[in-house]
């Protein structure tokens, strides 16, 4: 952690929302002139589209029927607390694109599924924003969740993720529903040993729930919409959070525990427009202070 150069990390499992966030995010930064170093967790992963796949296929010959994007073997951990620690002491660090589609791709001249050459990153940055799998990781290795001053977690009850991820690699990737299922199945290990854990570590857990029926989500047609769900908001730590006005401010939103806020899913980014303004507020005074601005 940091006060002249803080991070914010959101994590959580593929599918689960984080890139909404992001943009939420996004629009702080803009309104409030917050210079931001934007970091994506899948310049983290070890291996190429292409490759990735020549690796699996060794794997499944192998034996090996776990092999996934969601664990160490396939992600560059170590470099990624590296760059954490790294911008934390000096504001500096090293980072890279994934091109995931033709448009990413194309301003590199690159084919898509590749990554760009490391790079510097942004100069006088006020912060660095990491969004991806892996922002809370701990191993016996390495602890990424030990940098942030910000870990935010984001993942949808199961069910709800894996309708998420159908619809999504169907519809947009292409993949059959077989292929898909074979993907769940296959990194499911992982997922309990690498992503779930994170969620202890966070600051900040945002769930999604919907309030339709996904008890069979390998059959659903569409994603439960945001009016069909409500969002869970966990704080780790609720000392300084102003409840009273959260309830008053967000129609619907109710306490379910002494830590926990209920809201429509309509009214999720609301909800953390007014949760993390003032965090980001709060992150700039101090690294003003720090820097002896103030």
């Amino acid at each position: 952690m940091s006060e002249r150069h803080p991070i914010i990390a959101i994590t959580g499992s593929s599918g689960a929302g984080t890139s909404s966030v992001t943009r939420t995010f996004e629009n702080i930064f803009r309104r409030e002139k917050v210079k931001a170093a934007i970091v994506e967790g899948d310049s983290f992963h070890r291996f190429d589209r292409k490759e990735m796949r020549l690796r699996q296929a060794e794997a499944e010959r192998s034996g090996d029927k776990h092999f996934s994007h969601f664990g160490p073997a396939n992600n560059l951990f170590a470099e990624l607390e590296q760059l954490f620690a790294t911008y934390a002491k000096t504001g500096q660090g090293k980072s890279r694109k994934y091109l995931h589609d033709p448009i990413e791709a194309a301003p590199y001249k690159q084919e898509p599924g590749t990554f760009t050459a490391w790079e510097d990153i942004g100069q006088n940055t006020d912060l660095l924003f990491y969004e991806g799998l892996h922002g809370a990781v701990v191993t016996p290795e390495i602890n990424i969740a030990r940098h942030p001053d910000l870990l935010i977690g984001v993942v949808p009850v199961i069910n709800l993720e894996w309708i998420q991820k159908l619809w999504r690699d169907k519809h947009v990737r292409g993949y059959s529903a077989e292929a898909v299922t074979d993907t769940i199945l296959r990194r499911m290990p992982d997922y309990v040993n690498y992503i779930v854990p994170q969620f202890a570590h966070t600051h900040v857990n945002f769930q999604r729930v919907p309030v339709v029926d996904t008890s069979d989500p390998f059959i659903a047609r569409d994603i439960p919409s945001a009016d069909e769900s409500m969002v869970v908001i966990r704080f780790a730590n609720p000392k300084g959070i102003d409840f009273p006005y959260l309830l008053n401010m967000i129609n619907g939103a109710w306490m379910s525990r002494a830590n926990t806020v209920v809201v429509p899913g309509g009214k999720m980014e609301l909800a953390m427009q007014l949760i993390f303004t003032p965090f980001v507020w709060r992150m700039m005074e101090r690294r003003k202070r720090a820097s002896g601005a103030l």
